[in-house]
Parts: structure tokens; sequence; C-alpha cells
């Protein structure tokens, strides 16, 4: 009675929304346990055993077949990837799974380590923790590792990718060396920046609307036991853009990153990878029984104090991957308490899948109208600008600052002019304090400002544009002759279609 009278006084909106922990803590969390044994132990099976490179080949087969088999039955509907969205670390769930032919795809494995050439080959659906987890105990590393542990190979290279390492190195997809796809015909095809080079440079956001991507080969360099981690607390806007700028900079710093707590105080943090460490500074971050790291990084806000961290690699990389950033506090208030951590912190996150999967129609609306999550890509000279725009159209706390260098290079994503140029991703995670903001009205608000500075919206978020304005923030000319040259009209949709919400999908 006491429960539904609490109900009735807050209101089923706001217990749906800020008391999920129950559902979480009880059943979500072991589940995710569950789920990480399975993969982590099939993996180190399959690797151990050599059995990948063998499967591949067949298993590519399979999905050729499929392929003709659709087109000799009329290619009636658009082909997808049979892989359920739920599993799908966008929040987004697309219907579009329900209603076209689904294609197959049971590719998950590291086929290849080459040392030699500094290339990793592996299929589209091994995630981050998995290849990390190798490399780093042989001695490599990718140069750009995004950040949380489920998030796949393929959607990083069909969708985007990016790290606190991009201001040297670009994008997830610009330490590709090569795809390999199935195309709609069900040939197989490898493209590089020298064979088959329209379609390397056309697959990069294209959201698996060319073909199906079997496999990717990925640069890699030597790794190094710690990074040495500076924070240093900015305040004032004005101080935190120039700092954030000239840090993003300095190729001296292999890692820059920018927490932004409100309009006008921040900590940026530099880094660099290093075999030796001061005993008394190593701060194994990743142990379930620490601090969520943006708490810890705020400690040196509050105390207005720099300092300097030596935190292990494979720790630095999965940084923010306990807490989904600071996404599990909307979900578990008490998360960072430590009595939590020490007790229940080694089930922590729960699978962004299974929350997906568990959190139903009603839940997703109630939260797309009381929760952003984006990732908006802007130059840098304009980053000032892009704070207060995102101050004043949402208000979330803390921004995430990630600069990269974006090169001009063709395909959908690319600086206006002809030089490379350096932007920063802001992303926002969280529910908005803006009184005003009304989901649709505000999101497409922000949209615009990000088309006018020529800047991108990463596509696995909610994303608000019409047609026209969609093909006003990408570049669409190379995608969509590709589109003819490989006759995918007719086996896939495009990828406004497939991904936007005014889009029948």
């Amino acid at each position: 009675i006491d429960f539904l009278l609490w109900v009735k006084v807050k209101g089923l909106e706001y217990v749906i929304i800020h008391q999920r922990w129950i559902f979480v803590c009880l059943f979500l969390l072991p589940l995710s346990v569950i789920f990480d044994i399975y993969y982590y132990l099939r993996a180190w099976v399959i690797f151990k055993m050599c059995s990948a490179p063998k499967q591949h080949d067949q298993r590519v087969k399979s999905i050729q077949r499929q392929v003709r088999e659709w087109k000799e039955e009329g290619s009636k509907t658009y082909m997808c990837t049979g892989r359920p969205g739920w599993l799908t670390v966008s929040l987004r769930v697309g219907k579009y799974k329900k209603t076209h032919k689904n294609i197959m795809i049971n590719l998950m494995d590291i086929l290849e380590v080459d040392t030699k050439r500094q290339v990793v080959r592996v299929e589209p659906l091994a995630n981050m923790g998995q290849v990390t987890s190798l490399l780093n105990s042989i001695g490599w590393t990718l140069p750009v590792l995004p950040e949380l542990d489920d998030l796949t190979v393929g959607g990083l290279v069909m969708g985007t990718g990016i790290e606190s390492s991009s201001h040297i190195y670009g994008l997830f997809q610009h330490i590709c060396v090569a795809y390999e796809l199935v195309l709609a015909d069900g040939s197989l095809v490898r493209c590089t920046a020298e064979e088959n080079s329209e379609l390397f440079y056309s697959v990069p956001w294209s959201c698996g609307t060319l073909g199906f991507l079997v496999a990717a080969e990925i640069r890699i360099i030597p790794a190094r036991r710690y990074v040495r981690l500076h924070y240093e607390p900015v305040n004032g806007l004005e101080k935190i853009c120039q700092r954030f700028s000239s840090e993003s900079a300095n190729k001296k710093n292999q890692f820059v990153e920018g927490l932004v707590y409100s309009r006008d105080q921040a900590v940026i943090m530099t880094g660099v990878m290093t075999e030796e460490a001061e005993s008394d500074k190593i701060n194994s971050i990743g142990h379930y029984y620490k601090p969520w790291f943006y708490k810890h990084v705020e400690s040196y806000l509050r105390a207005n104090r720099s300092g300097v961290e030596y935190i292990p690699l494979r720790h630095y990389y999965h940084r923010h991957t306990r807490s989904i950033f600071w996404e599990l506090q909307d979900i578990i208030p008490f998360g960072n308490h430590p009595a939590f951590r020490y007790l229940f912190g080694w089930m922590v996150p729960p699978k962004i899948s299974l929350l997906k999967l568990t959190q139903g129609e009603t839940i997703r609306k109630l939260y797309e109208q009381h929760h952003v999550v984006q990732d908006m890509l802007v130059p840098m000279k304009h980053l000032e600008q892009s704070i207060s725009a995102f101050h004043n159209d949402i208000n979330v706390y803390p921004l995430w600052l990630c600069p990269f260098v974006l090169p001009s290079q063709p395909g959908m994503v690319h600086p206006k002019g002809n030089e490379d140029e350096l932007y920063v991703d802001i992303g926002a995670y969280g529910e908005p304090s803006s009184k005003q903001f009304e989901a649709q009205a505000s999101m497409r608000q922000l949209e615009k400002f990000v088309r006018e500075v020529h800047g991108f919206q990463m596509l696995y978020a909610d994303v608000y544009m019409n047609r026209e304005e969609f093909w006003e923030m990408f570049d669409g000319s190379l995608y969509q002759k590709l589109r003819e040259q490989l006759n995918c009209k007719e086996a896939f949709p495009e990828v406004y279609d497939k991904i936007c919400k005014s889009a029948r999908h």
C-alpha cells in the first residue's frame, strides 16, 4: 500500500525513469555477468585453437549464399543483418529488422595479428573489450580505441568511433587500412585506399547500406604499461576552450580529453604512454571498487588542484566503461557509493543490450522525452560557441570533450576546405536541466547549429533532421554514386531512411 501511495504521489513516469534500479540490480546485473563470461570464454577458446581463420571463409560463403538466394527470390524487400536490434549499443531500436530480409552474420572473432605489417584482421562483431584484451597481452594496441567494451568493429566502421588519441590519428575509420564486403550481387570485394578506393572511402558512416562487412584490417601500434595522466582544472569558458584547443594541437600529448562540469568549470586531461611509473602515483581505476572515473576527475576540480597519476593502459582505455560515462548514475543513483561498489561493483555495468531489450516501448518513449544521448562533431574553432549552444538548448552536464583531426578525404564526412582540420566531439549524456527542453524541438535546434558550423552528428543517436537537412550536413555525392554503381538501391535502404526518426524504418 505504501509503495502504491508513493507511486501515486511521485507519478508513474517518475518511478519508471528514476527507480529502474530495482529491476536492473536484481535481474540485469547478474545476467550481464553471465553474458560477459560466455563471450570471453568463447573468444579465448576460438583464438587459442586457431579455428577462426578456418571457419571464416565458410561463414563468408554462407553470407554470399543468403544474398544470392534473396536475389533469386526476386529481391522483394531490402536486406539487413540478422543481428537483433537490441544487441546494438545504439539506443535506437530500428523497426526495419521486422520487415527486411535478415542475413545471418555470425562473425565475431579476431582472425590474425600481423606484427610485421602492424595490422590486426578482425570480423565485424568482435568488440573493443575483446580486441584490447588480446592486443595488450602481446604488447600491442589500437591507435584509436573507443571507450565501451561492447562497441563492435562493424559498428565503428559503418558508424564511427573516437577516443582521446584521435587528435593524432583521426576517427576509427582513419586507422582502418582495408575492408572486405559482400555486395548486393553476392560478390566478395576487398577495398583499400588504392584498390576500390571509392568504396573504401564510402563505407564509413554508411550504416550497412552499401554491403555487408565481413572483415576489416586495422592498424596497431606498440603498447606501454601505463598512461601518465595529468589533470588540470580550468575555470571560465574562454580559458577552457583556449587551453583545450592548445593541448589538442600539441602532438606530444598522446591523449587529450576534457570533462565540462558546468559552463565555466572543466578538467582537462593530457596523457602519454610510458613503461615506468612512480609507485605511489599508480591508480588502477578499472577495479570494480574504485570510484567512477568522472567522479574521481571531479575531485580535482573541487579541490582546485592539478595532479598526475599513472593508470594501467587497459584501465585507461575503459575508464568510462563501468559507469557508462555517467549514464549509470541515472539508472543506479547510489552506484558510486563505496558500499555498493565493494559489494556489487564487480557486476557493473549492466549490458546496454539488455537494458534495451527490457525497457519496452513505454519506457523508451519516456526516456526520449526526458533523456539525451548525443555526440556532435564540430570544428575546434567553434568550441566556445558550441558549448554555449549545448548549455542553452539542453543544459546537460558533464559534457565530454574529445578532440580529433578530420582528414581531407572523400566520403560522407570531411572538412569544408581542402586541408585537414581539428574538430572536437561534444558528448551529452543525461537528463536535460533546461526548463524549455522538448526532445524534438530542442534537438532540431541543436542540429541546425551543428549544420551551420559545418559539423556532424553521430548516427547512433536519435536524428530529427529531414532528408534535405541530412544531406546538407553530410556529403552524399560519392555515397550516392556507389549506391548506383553497385545496385544498392534495390538491396539496401538509404542511410537516411535507416537511421532518421522522420523516415519510415
